[in-house]
């Protein structure tokens, strides 16, 4: 039996689960959020939890019951609280700007980068201008967006310029050694 889709899901106040077949909503102070679920999954809602029950231990059904109950947990936790992630742009002269909803990157290119968010997802600078701030209630959407920001300018690898995530470790490779002292002679 699989420990994660055993686990039942706290549904806590004002959020409110609809389950029609195999369709689920799921709708809170945030907004709301819906998704298909396998059919072959029997969700159950009682006392104020959620559970998700697999038909048999057939090799698809385990894979299936632990991912079913881990989508429906994120969506209940991000229609209640919501989710963010922060990126740091690191680099002299690298910035990151706010114009309107979208986000301007000078990150080394010769023209500034304009990121727009997709829906449901909204972007945030600080006033250093270094860190943004993803943040929505789709757990996926919000993920993707930040690798998306991260994938324009990744980490360089010797001097650790570009975008990373907070608190992202780098380990950077050493450059070259130059010449060594006392070489040949002539």
């Amino acid at each position: 039996m699989s420990r994660i889709g055993r686990m039942p899901i706290t549904v806590p106040q004002g959020v409110e689960v609809k389950i029609e077949g195999n369709a689920v909503r799921i709708k809170g102070p945030r907004g709301e959020l819906s998704r298909v679920v396998s059919s072959e999954m029997k969700l159950t809602l009682q006392d104020g939890s959620l559970s998700v029950e697999r038909p048999s231990d057939a090799k698809l059904h385990r894979e299936v019951h632990g991912l079913t109950r881990s989508l429906l947990a994120n969506m209940v936790e991000g229609v209640n609280n919501g989710y963010e992630k922060s990126l740091e742009v690191v680099g002299v002269g690298f910035r990151a700007d706010k114009e309107g909803v979208n986000v301007n990157l000078r990150v080394g290119f010769t023209h500034t980068v304009c990121i727009k968010p997709r829906p449901g997802i909204t972007l945030d600078v600080d006033a250093k201008n270094v860190n943004i701030k993803v943040s929505g209630i789709d757990k996926e959407a919000v993920g993707q967006m930040a690798a998306e920001i991260r994938r324009i300018r990744p980490p360089d690898a010797y001097k650790g310029k570009g975008i990373r995530y907070a608190g992202e470790v780098i380990k950077l490779k050493p450059g070259k050694a130059g010449k060594a002292v006392g070489g040949k002679a002539k």
